[in-house]
């Protein structure tokens, strides 16, 4: 998966946002070097004078935070990195040691006395300068690799996120065609048995198809549209069902909008109801009751089982893809219990209102 990065920008503001304070901190030294003095005036001369041996810093700094690293250290060419950094620090400070030579050769500046090391930023030796670029290139190679660092941890924890989601997607859109598969093969079963059953049934099918396809696509539904999508489901379920079933199902009737469930997880017991309860020749039962207790809803799902049935719910990707989203949406603040004998099978569900 391709990661969307945002966050990019945000690093990219952020780690700016610091050079840009610590550069306009010593840009502004020389002023406020002035005013702590308690100088009458500002006297822009000598602050201009700083500002020139400030320059060749700053400009050592763009070319190792915008060149150098990028090309260089960012490639894994270390050495390469190292050297160049070494070359021109030597460079740079060399041709102001030389200009320093040249201007106490000629005589000065402009009639001041002869100041050793005038147009440096400090009073060092050359290869004191050179010591301090290194601090400075040090300084800037570590407040990006933190700044990077701190991004790939949010790029592992958006990509843990989106793997999270995208299996949620996955785990929810695989029950639609297994949903369709064990409808369409009812259906198919009443064709040559009660035509006009097979196309009540087929219209029944389109019209839950339309909630499974678009309604379903959100994170949280309603809890009272999902029990109506089980009860489209209970009357195309009893077309082919014509014996007399024990079915009952109780829900809360006046069910605010409010109280919402994951789309599609208790149709699956339903399905295994219908699928695992039912026997031709004994008399079964489902009986389905949802209840909202404080802030959880309670789904208990029972049905009748025989001895010649296969007994295995769990079977199939319907139970297991409703475990793993329960475990995604809810972590461990969800429940689901599943009790059998040799007449019964029996699932409870506790899950919180809304996410």
């Amino acid at each position: 998966m391709k990661l969307k990065r945002p966050l990019i920008r945000k690093q990219i503001i952020g780690e700016n946002l610091v050079y840009s304070g610590i550069w306009a901190v010593v840009y502004l030294i020389p002023i406020m070097h002035s005013t702590l003095m308690s100088e009458a005036y500002i006297d822009f001369d000598k602050v201009f004078l700083a500002w020139g041996k400030i320059t060749p810093y700053f400009i050592i700094f763009l070319l190792n935070n915008q060149i150098f690293i990028r090309f260089l250290l960012n490639r894994g060419r270390i050495a390469w990195y190292l050297l160049t950094c070494l070359i021109v620090l030597c460079i740079t400070f060399g041709i102001i040691e030389l200009y320093e030579y040249g201007r106490i050769m000629a005589g000065g500046y402009a009639g001041e006395p002869i100041l050793p090391r005038h147009a440096s930023l400090t009073d060092l030796r050359w290869y004191w300068n050179i010591v301090l670029g290194v601090f400075m290139f040090l300084a800037n190679v570590g407040i990006k690799k933190l700044y990077e660092s701190m991004q790939e941890d949010e790029d592992k924890e958006r990509l843990a996120r989106e793997n999270v989601e995208a299996e949620m997607y996955y785990l929810k859109y695989q029950i639609n065609p297994h949903f369709l598969m064990n409808t369409l093969n009812y259906i198919h079963a009443l064709i040559d048995i009660d035509a006009d059953s097979a196309k009540k049934g087929l219209i029944e099918l389109s019209g839950m198809m339309r909630y499974v396809v678009y309604e379903s696509a959100v994170d949280q539904m309603p809890l009272r549209r999902d029990i109506q999508f089980i009860e489209e489901y209970i009357e195309l379920m009893r077309i082919r069902y014509s014996q007399d079933i024990d079915l009952v199902l109780n829900y809360p009737k006046d069910l605010p909008s409010t109280v919402t469930v994951p789309p599609l997880i208790m149709i699956v017991f339903v399905e295994n109801a219908f699928k695992h309860g039912i026997s031709r020749h004994n008399k079964s039962y489902i009986h389905i009751n949802i209840s909202v207790e404080q802030d959880t809803v309670v789904a208990c799902f029972e049905n009748s089982v025989y001895q010649t049935q296969n007994r295995k719910h769990n079977a199939g990707i319907g139970l297991d893809n409703v475990r793993r989203r329960l475990e995604h949406i809810y972590s461990d603040r969800h429940s689901l219990d599943i009790e059998t004998d040799d007449k019964m099978y029996r699932v409870t569900l506790k899950i919180p209102v809304g996410l």
